[in-house]
């Protein structure tokens, strides 16, 4: 049984403490959050993430996961110690090192034997060169050790699934044994591993970002043409993703990238390029591509209702991707900002993030569930794909509206469906009824302009009514 330490109790650091002691090691996790780590002691996870819980409460009952504020007695008899702590932007979009500095001169300070630092952090390349540095300057008894970067792969809202069961294990070091050491933690998973030197795992993980967050800048480019030409963006995804070289994944046009990675990683791999002598102008358009996908839904709304001075507009979903409460830079906070610029009275529903919203959010209404949300808005905007959204019953939500413009940034919804149900829709790069007639027209939002202009405007069904029905803010 392996002893290990895992310092940072966050996303990564949790899930691989978790895993690792699943797998059968000995694990303690360090925090210096005093708060975290006493909620952690009484079984309280501090991060919404399937499966985590379950796992947690396996480990800590059957002895093998603890958590401590303690680095020394944390570090007792530890083989290997995960650096798994935040690296959060910079102002000049560097990764911001000080949370990871603080973690290793507090290890180095507490060794209390020969140990294996292995880096989970994402770091700028060169940082496994620095931190050797940092431990030989800070040690306080001349133990050995060696540093093994071991970049993370981890997807929120399966973190637990991508840890278990892995494309790839990448590790790096100066010393190919303790690399080897690592690996056979890893044994159990069956997973390909790969090791190099520092500096190119370090590379792979922000490539391997990068990429997938080029592939969905590229797609939503793709999207916004598909809309001037009339063609159909999901159409053409599919015939796309059947091409082995392409894949299907990523391939989702929508809102955009968000979260705790893509954005940094693409920003900070921007700037190592930039002050080494790089041009990186591919990256820069990501991301401003990924800026742009935003606001282009807010100019579907406002072409909608003609202006956004007091319109109410409910938000469908607020965390930055489904199954987990993670606002960081999710596109709901930049979109909600944009639309309260503009005179817009906002409410928002989300089956997690609600409380992490109140947080961030000021004048937003934060409703119990979609129909709440929905009830007397001039207009709703999907912007988290949770699969309850995919479940609504559409007629009743229509009903609960005052004008039923619906803009879907997930595409998640069938065009001509809601076309038929009364609703004035639009997704992202798709056509329908709607883009046929060249784009909505100003939805005037007194009952009998917006009956007539619904009604002008879309084939209803039958069973469906001509508008829905005016109801109060």
């Amino acid at each position: 049984m392996a002893q290990i330490t895992v310092i940072g109790a966050g996303y990564v650091g949790l899930v691989t403490g978790a895993c690792l002691a699943d797998l059968g090691s000995d694990v303690a996790c360090i925090d210096i959050a005093a708060d975290r780590i006493a909620g952690l002691q009484r079984g309280t996870i501090p991060i919404f993430e399937p499966g985590l819980e379950e796992l947690v409460a396996r480990n800590a009952g059957a002895h093998r996961l603890r958590f401590t504020t303690d680095y020394r007695s944390g570090l007792e008899g530890a083989e290997f110690a995960f650096i798994a702590v935040d690296t959060p932007m910079g102002a000049a979009g560097e990764a911001d090192m000080r949370h990871c500095e603080a973690a290793v001169r507090s290890l180095a300070r507490a060794m209390t034997g020969p140990l294996v630092i292995v880096n989970k952090s994402t770091t700028p390349i060169g940082a496994g060169d620095w931190m050797t540095g940092v431990v030989s300057r800070e040690i306080t008894s001349p133990w050995p050790f060696n540093v093994v970067s071991n970049p993370e792969f981890l997807r929120e809202g399966s973190a637990v699934q991508d840890f278990l069961t892995p494309d790839r294990v990448v590790l790096g070091a100066t010393d190919r044994a303790a690399a080897e050491r690592v690996a056979e933690l890893y044994g159990p998973l069956g997973a390909p591993v790969l090791i190099t030197d520092m500096r190119t795992a370090e590379m792979v993980k922000y490539a391997s970002n990068a990429f997938l967050a080029t592939k969905i800048s590229f797609i939503n480019e793709i999207a916004t043409i598909c809309e001037q030409l009339g063609a159909d963006i999901k159409q053409v995804a599919e015939g796309m993703g059947y091409d082995h070289r392409i894949g299907r994944e990523f391939l989702n046009a929508g809102l955009g990238y968000g979260g705790s990675c893509f954005p940094k990683d693409v920003r900070a791999l921007e700037h190592m390029a930039s002050v080494h002598g790089c041009h990186p102008q591919l990256l820069r358009a990501v991301m401003d591509i990924n800026r742009d996908v935003r606001r282009d839904l807010i100019q579907k709304i406002r072409t909608a209702l003609g202006t956004l001075e007091d319109r109410v507009i409910g938000i469908l979903g607020l965390s930055f991707k489904p199954n987990t409460d993670d606002l960081r830079d999710a596109p709901s906070l930049e979109i909600i900002h944009l639309l309260q610029h503009e005179g817009a009275h906002i409410r928002a529903y989300d089956p997690a993030a609600i409380e992490g919203a109140r947080a961030l959010l000021s004048n937003v209404t934060f409703a119990t569930d979609a129909y709440e949300l929905a009830a007397g808005c001039d207009a709703l905007a999907l912007v988290t794909e949770w699969n309850e959204f995919r479940e609504l019953d559409l007629v009743r939500t229509r009903d609960a509206m005052r004008t039923p413009v619906f803009v879907d940034g997930r595409n998640i919804y069938d065009p001509d469906e809601m076309a038929r149900l009364g609703f004035l829709y639009t997704g992202m790069g798709r056509q329908s009824i709607l883009a046929a007639n060249n784009g909505f027209r100003p939805v005037d939002t007194t009952p009998a302009r917006a009956q007539r202009t619904a009604s002008a405007q879309l084939p209803v069904a039958a069973d469906a009514p001509r508008t829905a029905p005016p109801h109060s803010p």
